[in-house]
């Protein structure tokens, strides 16, 4: 029995001219569309009109079954309730923010008599000053590395610090003071507290000036050494300077937005600028089908500054239709004035244009990536011989050195790549060591018994990494959990187990798939394959050097004792090193940028 159609012009007739929030489902009660409106009786009604041809408008209305509202007090709580029910049932046809990242700040406590100056990710809840925010770690963990060498606060734990006595390693490196052996006073310390403030807030020409008249007096009492200090500090100082690329004399916090979009795809780059200085770019990539920019721009802006304190000044690319709204909305969030500019002039259109360039650089390399990944996808359908390209592919690999310490991992590929949110790592027990077989029925029964309960989705594609046995394995779990319309996939090495000689094994055929070695369908097979096989290793190192109680650096290939030590020294321990990015590693010496991008994967796997 076919569902009676949506009566639009019943349902416009019933709403009030009041702001609210309504949201468009289809049949199966799944909400297509989520938005705000001043009016929602004008607002809805505007969708039926004969007149309204947008490709988005006819999209959505033919998909439509039925609406649902909700009044509000104001138009300010319509657009926070906008915002929450989009978040919650996140609808295909909105603006959506799929790149969540928490952006990390410097922070300097406040609690403690010797505060301390460390990274932070979080809600900023907690007493302290914070500085950002930062578009990377590696950007704070080089602002912090700076600050260090010229200031020497300490990035301690208060546990730690109290239970000193004698200096740490960072005071052997010249990073820091050892305030919690008496090394140096309390009001020295603050000083040079007072001075790290001055330059994270844009002060830095002040703090020249200080520094070269501190010189002069040390230089005139005699204290030759303590002006060679603070000449070197001023050097250092002048030279950190000398690297920012954009620089404004005032002391203006300002995010600048622009957008770049292109057959379907879209990019937001978002450039932050924190006392005049400018802290480098991140870029977005939302999902916006059929939608205008205004509406993309609206939806970034909202999504991103209801989750986050907005800075004084947002520069946007063209004025808003709602711009007074959503001023009024941050400003009220932040607990403070915000605006939003256009139109810029001066310093503020030299930032615009550098946002607009990352934005279109960003597009054109994710275009490309998604292009080999599209033709990647496609060859893949026919190669396996499918009605369409699989939305979904997960693949399973183990690890183990021995039997021991055996560890599963399960990967995830999408039209975009991977999906590394919804990466997964199991530690196998209770099986006989070495028993690949049923170390991979366990690892497959724990991840489809979640899809069984519908805590995750199914796969299109599941890759196994093997052949017929663990093949059947893996059929044998999907069989019994039910889990039905997932294609298995054996991968196997060829007779030498090189790459490019993989043999694919499906269950209806006797005989397995073999592809040429440029094949596009076994390069996208390879690569998902490789990134199950890094996961489980690196996560069975991570095992294995816990329970040997061992440095997981004596894990890491090329590492040697010496460049260990080196890299400790450098750092200041385990905690310093897993902090550091690739660039940082590269500079210790020994550690050059391959031995850099090795040390981080095997510290960081799959991130």
């Amino acid at each position: 029995m076919n569902a009676p159609a949506f009566d639009a012009k019943a349902f416009v007739e019933t709403l009030p001219g009041k702001p609210g929030v309504y949201r468009m489902l289809d049949l199966a009660g799944t909400v297509l569309y989520v938005g705000k409106a001043r009016n929602l009786k004008s607002r809805v009604s505007s969708y039926f009109q004969p007149g309204n041809i947008a490709p988005k408008v006819q999209a959505l209305v033919r998909a439509t079954h039925h609406m649902e509202v909700t009044i509000t007090p104001s138009d300010t709580e319509a657009l926070l309730l906008e915002n929450n029910v989009i978040k919650k049932h996140r609808p295909r046809f909105n603006v959506l923010l799929r790149d969540d990242k928490s952006f990390p700040w410097l922070r300097l406590s406040l609690d403690h008599e010797f505060p301390r100056l460390t990274l932070y990710r979080g809600s900023r809840k907690e007493a302290g000053r914070y500085f950002g925010p930062y578009p990377s770690a590696g950007a704070v963990r080089q602002t912090l590395h700076h600050l260090q060498k010229l200031f020497r606060l300490r990035n301690c734990e208060d546990s730690y610090f109290a239970n000193r006595s004698r200096p740490c390693l960072q005071y052997q490196i010249q990073r820091c003071t050892a305030p919690c052996v008496g090394l140096i006073s309390r009001e020295d310390y603050a000083r040079d507290v007072t001075t790290t403030v001055k330059v994270l807030e844009g002060r830095s020409n002040e703090v020249n000036e200080e520094l070269a008249h501190d010189m002069e007096q040390a230089a005139q009492k005699l204290e030759f050494e303590r002006a060679a200090r603070i000449r070197d500090q001023l050097a250092s100082l002048k030279a950190i300077q000398a690297r920012q690329a954009i620089t404004s004399d005032e002391r203006h916090d300002a995010d600048i937005i622009a957008l770049a979009s292109a057959n379907g795809l879209h990019a937001v780059a978002l450039l932050f600028v924190r006392a005049g200085e400018s802290l480098g770019s991140t870029t977005f990539f939302p999902t916006a089908a059929f939608a205008e920019r205004e509406e993309i721009l609206r939806g970034f802006l909202t999504q991103y500054y209801l989750e986050r304190e907005a800075p004084a000044e947002i520069i946007v690319e063209q004025p808003l239709e709602e711009g007074e709204l959503l001023e009024t909305t941050f400003s009220e969030r932040s607990g403070h004035k915000v605006r939003i500019a256009s139109g810029v002039r001066g310093i503020r259109a030299r930032w615009l244009h550098i946002a607009q360039t990352n934005a279109a650089e960003s597009l054109k390399m994710r275009a490309l990536a998604r292009s080999n990944l599209d033709e990647s996808f496609e060859e893949l359908r026919a190669t396996l011989g499918l009605e369409q390209a699989p939305r979904r592919i997960e693949c399973f690999d183990i690890s183990h050195t021995g039997g021991t310490d055996t560890v599963a991992s399960c990967v995830v590929f999408g039209p975009d790549g991977a999906m590394k949110a919804d990466y997964r790592r199991f530690n196998i027990g209770g099986i006989e060591p070495g028993d690949d077989y049923a170390a991979m029925h366990q690892a497959l029964f724990r991840r489809y018994r979640r899809v069984k309960e519908g805590e995750i989705a199914a796969p299109d594609l599941l890759l196994i990494d093997g052949g017929k046995g663990q093949l059947a394995q893996a059929d044998q779990v999907l069989k019994e959990l039910q889990v039905r319309d997932v294609l298995l996939v054996g991968v196997a090495k060829g007779a030498d187990r090189r790459p490019g000689q993989e043999r694919l094994f499906l269950l209806e055929r006797e005989l397995p798939i073999i592809l040429d070695g440029d094949s596009r369908a076994l390069h996208l097979i390879q690569r998902v394959r490789d990134e199950a096989h890094r996961f489980a290793i690196s996560g069975h190192r991570r095992k294995r050097a816990k329970r040997h109680n061992q440095s997981i650096l004596e894990t890491i290939p090329g590492l040697g004792p010496v460049k260990r030590r080196e890299l400790l020294k450098q750092f200041g321990g385990m905690q310093g090193i897993l902090r550091a990015g690739t660039q940082d590693l590269s500079g210790v010496r020994g550690v050059g940028p391959e031995l850099a991008q090795v040390i981080y994967e095997h510290l960081h796997p799959g991130g």
